[in-house]
């Protein structure tokens, strides 16, 4: 179960800040193949789950242009008050942001696209808020999903060693854990991609990042 205060004080205190990290080149670029993934067309409606500060929001509304809609739903308020900076800065009338918990997301059924960006590993039953998000998607429509997690090249196996004290750092609650929480990541992004599998057709998977960054995207059926 996902701990939803210690997400919002964790989240919270690093919202002024999170730009910083979304914006790196290579993060980028890696956001940039999730909404690429995604085939957006002019006036669709896309929702993005767990939109943080609303780095991608600019990407999201390119693609789908002044016709289309874009939703972005969080779950901490200090990082929709970034968003909605960012959104009123632009003077974005079709772009809507959102208070709500992603596993259970207040958006009506019917839209083109649902994206998560380094989300899914927060969720306690990620395969069943797969299903939630792509009860959304009307058929035909897609999913993207981008995470982090441990690589699977032998060659850079020693570096895990590396990304597990990483997420041991930045994980927003230990409390309780009783396995490293890079583990219980590594669990949760490998239960959110055999459901899209699953569900999806031309499912595509794309390892980035030396193998840290995994892209999953496809059409619901």
């Amino acid at each position: 179960m996902t701990d939803v205060r210690a997400v919002q004080q964790f989240y919270g205190r690093w919202a002024r800040y999170y730009d910083l990290i979304a914006s790196v080149p290579l993060v980028d670029s890696w956001r940039r193949r999730a909404v690429d993934a995604l085939a957006l067309q002019a006036g669709d409606v896309a929702v993005e789950m767990g939109c943080g500060t609303g780095a991608n929001l600019p990407l999201l509304r390119e693609r789908v242009g002044p016709t289309g809609r874009v939703i972005g739903v969080d779950l901490t308020p200090g990082m929709l008050s970034e968003a909605r900076r960012r959104v009123d800065r632009a003077g974005w009338s079709n772009v809507h942001l959102c208070l709500g918990d992603a596993t259970c997301p207040p958006i009506t059924p019917g839209v083109d696209a649902v994206l998560g960006t380094f989300v899914v590993g927060l969720f306690g039953d990620p395969a069943s808020v797969i299903d939630e998000w792509l009860d959304l998607v009307d058929p035909g429509g897609r999913l993207a999903v981008l995470e982090a997690g441990s690589t699977d090249r032998w060659v850079l196996k020693p570096l895990n060693l590396a990304f597990r004290a990483f997420t041991r750092l930045s994980a927003p609650s230990n409390r309780g854990a009783v396995q490293s929480p890079a583990v219980t990541l590594d669990g949760r992004i490998r239960s959110a991609a055999d459901r899209i599998d699953a569900r999806t057709t031309g499912t595509i998977q794309n390892t980035l990042g030396l193998g840290f960054v995994h892209l999953w995207a496809g059409r619901r059926v």
